[in-house]
């Protein structure tokens, strides 16, 4: 009822808030453009990293796309939504995520020049959603190898695996591939089912261990678990270990009351710590009866608890972690106890050794199955120890090998590799661009527009490692138009090749479910920004500052 009709929409909403009308469209496009240009020159191995301080001071060098979006904390709300893609991308696939920012930014880059033409947003829209469904339709049939049975126990099985983290790990930490991808092949293997069921991998249970120092040559895969800390008892080593694992501390409980305890003579502060040492011996000795040869504890342990840990010959380790104590149970298979005592049968976790080691000046505990001593197929971890000599090399081999156990776990639900090096991005621009050709109407130049954008892949691939573009574009087309489906960029040997052996030095091949995910949610992206025609957007809260 108070609406100022005078006054129009600074009537109708909040004081503070924003409102874009006139070129809402090209606002969303520029800025969408710049996040698409600041993360094009990480593509591919020649990629180069990026040096963001976020907020709090901390310095991250990468080149893992999503990574520098997630840390450049984005503020315009159309390049909020690619930065969404880019995420989602990461959560389902762990790789491609470059490919989506890139190619939803030069959809978007394209589209500035059909809507100047005098297309209109919704004519470009259904040219670029039927382009898209031509080539989803035509993806599959560029599939020219197929990789199955992962979790045989052959070097068969692994070169497989292999071939497809090879270049996954290679678009980030490229010359270290060879290095990296034996650690991330051994510690997938692991942890897959045996050869009767499907193979499957679980991210969570390959556990990276960083330690500062040495070279990346000196890191390896424990099939295990790995505690970046020593043991609190003079025991160092232990064989078919017995594990106990108690989610609270090894000392003697506080009574929730207050109370007041009168002592007349020394003998009743005698009988008073006597009694204390006896029930706490009477706890250490039932958990020693019970089969025990380690205690892990969730919280402190006391003194006296220590005294007779070492009696009774009990390994003790401390870890602080509530996630580390779940990560340990699950590698043994063990349960933490709340309560203090000795555990059941059940409740005991199992490995064949637990023993301190020396690593880069640092002592780390290492708990450790042999193949034929795994207690439960839910107790399979793996842990790659790796060695770097910056902090920031380490976070980005990290990234890099988690990618790799991604790709794995894709290739485990789907085995069907496309040509990479811009190959199957090449096919696909050609094959869409004849689509176009037979379409009516207006929807034709946005399908051309879709096609042309396609190549954003190729040319990116040669820019960034330093080739001409517009040669290597042109020697990719005249392949292509002679059939070779799987012509692609080749970044060592100045020129091109085919994915598929015919003419070629190296094979890089990429999963096709990943690029169709990356594909599909850039397009989703760079739609959803399309059809925005204004931006209206509410004052911050507390943006009024601190308090007078």
């Amino acid at each position: 009822m108070s609406l100022n009709q005078a006054s129009g929409l600074q009537g109708m909403l909040k004081s503070g808030h924003t409102h874009i009308d006139e070129g809402a469209a090209f606002r969303n496009i520029d800025a969408s453009k710049e996040l698409s240009k600041i993360v094009s020159t990480s593509l591919g191995p020649n990629g180069m990293s990026k040096l963001v301080v976020n907020h709090l001071g901390r310095i991250i060098v990468t080149s893992d796309c999503a990574t520098v979006v997630k840390e450049l904390e984005i503020e315009h709300p159309a390049a909020k939504m690619l930065e969404m893609a880019s995420s989602m991308q990461d959560a389902e696939c762990g790789d491609g995520t470059n490919l989506t920012v890139s190619f939803a930014g030069e959809l978007l880059t394209l589209t500035q020049e059909l809507l100047r033409s005098g297309l209109h947003t919704s004519e470009v829209v259904a040219g670029y959603r039927k382009a898209n469904q031509k080539m989803m339709e035509l993806l599959p049939e560029l599939t020219v190898k197929t990789v199955s049975g992962l979790n045989q126990r052959t070097d068969e099985a692994k070169e497989q695996l292999m071939s497809v983290l090879m270049p996954v790990l290679a678009a980030k930490q490229y010359g270290s591939e060879s290095t990296l991808a034996p650690l991330v092949a051994d510690a997938c293997r692991a942890i897959m089912p045996n050869e009767k069921q499907k193979a499957s991998v679980s991210p969570d249970s390959v556990r990276i261990a960083k330690i500062l120092g040495g070279s990346m040559a000196q890191s390896q895969v424990i099939h295990g678990y790995v505690a970046l800390r020593g043991v609190d008892t003079s025991i160092r080593h232990v064989q078919n270990a017995k594990i106990t694992v108690f989610g609270c501390g090894l000392e003697a409980s506080a009574t929730e009351a207050k109370g007041t305890v009168l002592m007349n003579n020394a003998s009743d502060l005698k009988t008073y710590n006597r009694s204390e040492e006896d029930k706490m011996e009477e706890i250490i000795k039932a958990v020693a009866d019970s089969g025990t040869n380690v205690v892990v504890s969730g919280g402190t342990v006391s003194e006296m608890a220590m005294h007779f840990l070492e009696r009774y010959n009990i390994m003790c380790l401390r870890i602080s972690s509530k996630w580390e104590l779940r990560r340990l149970c699950a590698a043994t298979g063990a349960s933490a106890l709340v309560r203090l005592g000795p555990a059941t049968p059940d409740e005991i976790g199992e490995c064949s050794t637990v023993q301190v080691k020396e690593v880069g000046n640092r002592h780390i505990t290492v708990f450790s199955h042999d193949d034929t001593n795994n207690k439960t197929s839910s107790g399979n971890l793996s842990t790659i120890l790796l060695r770097a000599s910056t902090s920031s090399t380490l976070q980005d081999m990290e990234r890099a090998i988690d990618d790799g156990v991604h790709a794995a776990k894709m290739a485990c639900k789907d085995g069907r590799l496309v040509p990479g090096a811009g190959a199957t991005e090449m096919e696909l621009a050609v094959k869409i661009r004849h689509y176009a050709d037979s379409c009516p109407g207006l929807e034709q130049y946005a399908i051309r527009a879709f096609a042309k954008a396609l190549e954003c892949v190729p040319r990116t691939l040669a820019e960034n490692a330093g080739l001409s573009s517009g040669a290597v574009l042109a020697s990719l087309s005249a392949a292509h138009a002679n059939g070779h489906a799987s012509a692609g960029v080749n970044i060592e040997a100045c020129g091109i090749e085919a994915a598929d052996g015919i003419h070629l030095q190296t094979e890089v091949l990429d999963l096709l479910n990943v690029k169709e995910s990356a594909f599909k949610l850039a397009v989703d992206a760079a739609l959803t920004v399309l059809k925005v025609d204004q931006i209206i957007m509410a004052k911050k809260a507390g943006a009024g500052g601190p308090p007078k």
